[in-house]
């Protein structure tokens, strides 16, 4: 049956216009050329990084993992080159008050066994102390290895919520490359996807066409009620999307034995 209804017969809002094949292909060609020139710039880009200079430190220098204090050169699992993950933290705070947006990132590299079939390794890092981490890694379920660099400088340390690279050459080390915000998407593949879908990433700062789902709202003292927020925030154990105690990252917090209407991982909470 052909299509009944487009824009000028009164489409139902929020969907794209129905057109005929070859009126979309010529459409999806149009917009190739840009992506194409979109591909090119970033594969510009990445060769420019990859002659970026780097910085050598002090490999020996230790961090805290499942098996204690180990010199940071441990990390690269007798590999040529490390990326790391810096997981912001909050001390105390229960699992569901850490960091949404590094929750979300870190929960996508349960595997890096691509990254180690090209000679790479990755770790997650994070100032929390070790004690809190590790409850919070064995609860979430993360594959890959953690470790506190509390008090450790950088560029091992220092500021969290980066992805940071590293080069080995025997007993030396070095920082190659070290990005954050936007910079940090590459880890989080749900963003390149999403972005490919009709609604994107319903995120507040996306430019939609009228009439799009709109972000939803957080009725919250952070966002204030009616505040667009983004995709991966928090909502409450009845679906209201919310911040603070009650709040939890939902595609993670759903899983089983996340029960979710408990606030895990208070300090008076054995689990």
């Amino acid at each position: 049956m052909p299509p009944t209804s487009d824009r000028s017969t009164g489409a139902p809002p929020g969907r794209p216009p129905v057109v005929d094949l070859a009126t979309w292909q010529a459409a999806r060609d149009e917009l190739l050329v840009r992506e194409k020139a979109h591909t090119r710039e970033g594969d510009a880009i990445a060769a420019a990084r990859r002659r970026l200079p780097m910085v050598e430190f002090d490999g020996t220098v230790e961090v805290v993992g499942t098996d204690g204090p180990v010199p940071f050169l441990d990390l690269f699992q007798g590999r040529d080159e490390l990326v790391v993950y810096k997981h912001m933290w909050y001390d105390g705070a229960p699992h569901q008050g850490q960091c949404e947006g590094c929750t979300t990132t870190a929960w996508h590299m349960r595997d890096a066994v691509y990254l180690h079939a090209r000679g790479v390794s990755f770790a997650v890092l994070t100032t929390g102390p070790w004690d809190e981490v590790a409850a919070y890694v064995r609860f979430m379920g993360y594959a890959q290895p953690w470790y506190s660099v509390r008090d450790v400088a950088e560029p091992v340390g220092g500021d969290m919520g980066h992805v940071a690279c590293f080069l080995r050459d025997g007993g030396r080390t070095f920082l190659t490359y070290s990005t954050t915000g936007r910079g940090n998407e590459p880890v989080n593949g749900s963003l390149g996807l999403l972005d490919m879908t009709p609604y994107g990433r319903r995120e507040g700062w996306e430019e939609n066409p009228e009439g799009w789902p709109e972000a939803p709202d957080a009725g919250s003292p952070v966002g204030g009620h009616g505040a667009p927020i983004c995709w991966y925030w928090r909502t409450d154990a009845d679906g209201v999307a919310t911040w603070g105690p009650t709040g939890r990252p939902v595609p993670q917090w759903t899983r089983p034995g996340a029960t979710p209407v408990e606030t895990l991982g208070r300090h008076d909470d054995p689990h």
